[in-house]
């Protein structure tokens, strides 16, 4: 369950647009090109898969919608430079089931040169009418580059709604820079390599003032150079140095006017095909070493990875073991190899026992003397440092408390463990937590490292009402009063409908009743110090958990190198990136965002070329969508001109109050590859990361809080992505999830690997979840309290787009532990710590290994197939588990009973219309403890063979 492809969200939608998937094409206008087709667009808004995309992809089928409710809705078009245009065509699906409808809508343009859109057409109301072929032209004569609609009213939805949107005219006159051809000439591991790019301005106008020519080695922005003015039909080289590579074959490209100096006639051709480079290899030895740790103990493996054998006979290691937060050392290790290494040849050496202290991330730093054989550029590998996990799950720098387990005072009480949604206890971590409901009550920690933060889980009462209230607590160090730390309860409390609560508490029942509050205390306090929050106010509250850590601002990596914003206020930060985006000289690499808090009311874009944002720490550079405003679609939007980019130490603080699908974003992402995303903190809003079509990004270290959907979700052919290290806590859908659909890029969707993630309670769907796709990894991970879904999900249900299959590669989900989890949603249905769904695609080539599931809600595996009009979909097949324990499944003692209780359940009456599940599934190494009833299956249709 994800945004924009609940099955139940998309029903609603088609209801209110009157949508059929039907139509015909589009019938010529005039003989001017449309221009539009395929151009970049943006939306104020979109709901659903209704994407702004949608609008311009030359089908009237598809279509963009805007969310509910956000009039004035603006759609965008960026015809990339002035264009002579003549007409605009509006059209809608010509279906009949399109029934006639009245949108009122205002044209607005701006010219290439102007800062700002001004209206080319006043607002108008337009009938579309199936009978007429549901379309509108409205002739208009302008010379623009962007052109934009303002839609303020449709009759027959509650947003704008366009499928195709066409602006018809001719390219005006201007330069047009292209990249020809790129030269590259063959060298050595240990020389630097010229590349000479050649480019030629094809356009009717000459160029006017310089720009850059960037170059691009396997993906990474290597070295820029700069082009002069030229004359139309002029052409000239531009060579660089690119530096030294390693040996192999690397794909070489170049773009020209990145910086976009120039207003050209087709944006589109300033890239040059991929020129190959042969870098071949020096003679020499290259020594680097692979520190493992396996059973208690580590092994080095020591190998030459050159071309000439070791000088050397014997070959010693130093391996230093750092905790990675704190930088204290925690072993030091000796070991030697003797013997000369041939290339290619390796050495294991044992170096000694090591029982961590905790689990958490180390930091391995291996030293090796240089061998006599290694020419001076092999030499600086025979220093290496490696990440090491120990245990599942992600190592995050902060310290967490649960309030159960603090001195309790003044009245303060345990409440729970319970598993009710809605209840202080059934929502807490743990299932349970402390309530401070007098004056002077209060819970108190001792702290086991230092710490100058505090983060507080809590509850605090709604309004009566709704739209929440404000309050505070006071925080106490070693008896005496700091400061108090501020509350509100705005971003909480729903009611009603489980599949689409609201802020209303006439709607019905509660739930998502806690949040998060930080505060930065202006002092260290030392390891072993008494924090204590206490209720000063005559209100209840509710605490389940602290979490503190040590933090310290960074500083600009390289003030030369890196712009810093003239202010704190969006066009402040937006300048900056532009700055760097326009910069024809190469040396600037990014911006770097010192301490304070910015303000962030709509997207700010990074396009144009690769940059660094780098932040002083999320504790310290943080982004606020504004305080007076809900549900505002900020954020950053990452253009595919951009790829490459890194972000980093920085956090973002949304305002939303309730899910709206389509928006609410904070990285939206499609088309983009090579990002990295590192130390990153959101919190109140739909989505932290949405990747459609992303390709070798890593998300490490990063948190996820309090959003109304996931934490990270990759879908449409997203490949070889790493998310690595991060924490979810309190999603409103599945907190880290791969999605294989196919309704904005038909592609693969394989090579993904998700590890050391904890995801812990996710208000709604699952802690880690996979919806088709092959050769996609889910490894080392701990999920822990899911309130209303299952801890894990594997299924093929592809919510009403078109989605990949499973297979034919394995999807593989290992080391997990799933602790309370499971929950019920959609009325009767039940869910497990660990679901198999077989459903609209399907289901084979899964393997799941090492998991352990502790204490489900109602059941710890649970195998179910989907059917439509009575008939099964698909199968379950060609699935496999080694290794699995579920202890604990006992008899919930709600209305669900008598679903709950089963180790194991091949599920023979799931929701109502649905049938028993189907398939078959192999068990190597079983263990199933304490459990109600270990098996059950009362199928025909289903087997689990035990081995």
């Amino acid at each position: 369950m994800a945004p924009s492809r609940s099955p139940r969200r998309l029903a609603v939608a088609t209801v209110v647009a009157g949508l059929v998937l039907a139509g015909s094409a589009v019938p010529a206008l005039a003989a001017d090109t449309n221009l539009a087709v395929g151009r970049s667009i943006t939306a104020s808004s979109v709901i659903g898969n209704f994407a702004a995309t949608k609008a311009n992809d030359d089908d009237p089928t598809s279509y963009w919608e805007a969310a509910p409710d956000t009039y004035p809705n603006t759609l965008t078009v960026s015809l990339g430079a002035n264009a002579d245009i003549t007409s605009i065509g509006l059209r809608l699906n010509p279906a009949p089931e399109w029934g006639p409808r009245t949108q009122t809508v205002e044209v607005l343009g701006r010219e290439q040169s102007a800062s700002g859109f001004t209206s080319l057409v006043a607002s108008t109301g337009y009938t579309f009418d199936p009978a007429s072929g549901n379309r509108v032209d409205i002739p208009v004569t302008a010379k623009v580059a962007d052109v934009q609609l303002r839609i303020t009213g449709n009759t027959g939805g509650s947003g704008g709604q366009i499928a195709e949107f066409q602006v018809f005219g001719t390219p005006a006159p201007n330069p047009d820079l292209t990249v020809t051809s790129v030269t590259v000439s063959p060298a050595s591991e240990d020389s630097s390599v010229t590349a000479t790019a050649t480019v030629a301005n094809v356009g009717p106008l000459a160029s006017d003032r310089p720009t850059n020519v960037t170059f691009y080695v396997d993906g990474t922005k290597t070295a820029t150079g700069q082009v002069g003015p030229l004359a139309a039909g002029a052409s000239v080289p531009v060579p660089v140095q690119l530096g030294r590579f390693d040996a192999g074959t690397h794909q070489v490209v170049a773009r020209v006017d990145e910086a976009a100096q120039i207003f050209e006639e087709n944006e589109q051709n300033n890239s040059s095909s991929a020129a190959s480079l042969t870098i071949t290899p020096v003679h020499s030895a290259d020594i680097v070493a692979d520190v493992r740790w396996e059973s208690d103990a580590f092994t080095a493996i020591i190998r030459n990875q050159g071309t000439a054998p070791t000088a050397g006979i014997v070959h010693p290691i130093l391996v230093a073991v750092e905790e990675a937060y704190t930088g204290k050392r925690a072993g030091t290790f000796f070991g030697v190899t003797v013997g000369r290494l041939a290339p290619g040849a390796s050495a294991q050496v044992p170096l000694g026992k090591w029982h961590p202290r905790a689990n958490g991330k180390y930091i391995l730093r291996s030293t090796m003397p240089v061998d006599s054989a290694e020419v001076p550029i092999k030499r600086g590998n025979n220093i290496n440092a490696q990440d090491l996990f120990i245990g599942r799950g992600s190592a995050m720098p902060y310290d967490t408390y649960e309030a159960e387990d603090g001195v309790l005072s003044g009245g303060a009480a345990v409440v729970g463990p319970n598993r009710t949604i809605g209840d202080l206890a059934g929502e807490a971590s743990g299932r349970k937590a402390v309530t401070l409901n007098t004056v002077g009550s209060a819970v108190e920690f001792t702290t086991r490292k230092p710490t100058n933060t505090l983060v507080t889980r809590f509850s605090v009462p709604d309004a009566p009402q709704g739209g929440g209230r404000d309050s505070s607590l006071d925080v106490y160090v070693n008896g005496k009063f700091l400061k108090p730390i501020p509350l509100t309860s705005k971003y909480t409390w729903l009611y009603g409908p489980e599949t689409w609560p609201v802020n209303d508490p006439a709607a019905g029942p509660p739930r998502h009743i806690y949040d998060e509050a930080n505060l930065l205390l202006g002092v260290t306090v030392p390891a072993g110090s008494k924090i204590k929050l206490v209720n000063s106010r005559a209100l209840s509250h509710a605490v389940d958990f602290i979490s503190v850590e040590q933090v310290a601002p960074a500083p600009n990596p390289d003030p030369a190198r890196f712009v810093t914003p003239a202010g704190f206020t969006h066009n402040d930060v937006q300048a900056a990136m532009d700055k760097v985006r326009t910069d024809i000289t190469g040396k600037l690499q990014g911006v770097y965002l010192p301490p304070g808090s910015y303000d962030n009311p709509a997207k700010l874009t990074i396009a144009g070329t690769a940059m660094k944002v780098i932040g002083a720490g999320p504790w310290f550079t943080r982004f606020h969508a504004p305080a007076a405003a809900d549900n505002t679609d900020a954020g950053f939007d990452v253009a595919p001109s951009a790829s490459g980019s890194t972000f980093a130490g920085f956090s973002y603080f949304g305002n939303y109050q309730t899910r709206i699908d389509g928006p609410g974003k904070v990285f939206d992402l499609t088309g983009v590859a090579s990002l990295t995303f590192d130390n990153i903190w959101i919190e109140h809003t739909v989505v932290g990361i949405w990747g459609s079509n992303v390709h070798n990004t890593t998300v490490k270290n990063s948190r996820f809080r309090n959003t109304f959907a996931d934490a990270v979700n990759l879908t449409n052919g997203s490949t070889d992505n790493h998310v690595i290290n991060n924490e979810a806590r309190t999603t409103g859908d599945d907190s880290f999830a791969l999605w294989a659909a196919t309704d904005i890029f038909d592609g693969e969707q394989k090579n993904n690997v998700f590890e050391h993630l904890t995801a812990i309670l996710p208000w709604r769907a699952a802690g880690i979840a996979v919806y088709g796709g092959q050769a996609n990894t889910f490894k080392n991970i701990y999920i822990a309290d899911t309130l209303a879904g299952s801890g894990a999900t594997i299924s093929s249900l592809s919510f009403a787009a078109p989605m990949r299959d499973f297979g034919p590669a394995h999807t593989v989900v290992s080391d997990l532990t799933i602790v309370r989890a499971g929950g019920h949603f959609f009325g009767a249905q039940t869910f497990p710590a660990l679901w198999l769904f077989s459903a609209t695609n399907k289901f084979q080539a899964i393997r799941v290994s090492n998991v352990d599931i502790v204490d489900p809600t109602y059941s710890g595996i649970m195998f179910q197939s989907n059917y439509v009009n009575g008939q099964l979909v698909n199968k379950i097949q060609d699935t496999e588990f080694k290794n699995v324990t579920v202890t604990g499944a006992r008899k919930s003692g709600d209305e669900f009973e008598a679903k709950s209780g089963f180790g194991l359940w091949a599920n023979e009456f799931p929701e109502p219309g649905q049938g028993p599940a189907v398939g078959e599934v192999t068990f190597h190494g079983l263990k199933l403890k304490n459990n109600h009833t270990d098996i059950r299956n009362t199928t025909s249709t289903f087997r689990i063979n035990l081995k």
